[in-house]
């Protein structure tokens, strides 16, 4: 789904962007440009960065827990 209209960022190119070594909203956001015109879509993005995050630094024994 999009997340930013403004840029055509989706959720897809968030947790890409996570799984390239991202690890905060700042690097997430200047990777993607995601939230940088009007806004509207940090809220959003910021949660699904949060929850890539912590998806993308959990050890994959853990993962079928979830």
């Amino acid at each position: 789904m999009y997340v930013c209209l403004c840029k055509g960022v989706s959720d897809r190119a968030i947790r890409e962007a996570v799984s390239d070594g991202a690890r905060s909203w700042r690097e997430v956001r200047e990777r993607t440009e995601c939230a940088t015109q009007c806004g509207k879509c940090a809220c959003m993005a910021k949660t699904l960065t949060r929850e890539a995050i912590a998806e993308d630094m959990m050890p994959a024994d853990l993962a079928y827990a979830v």
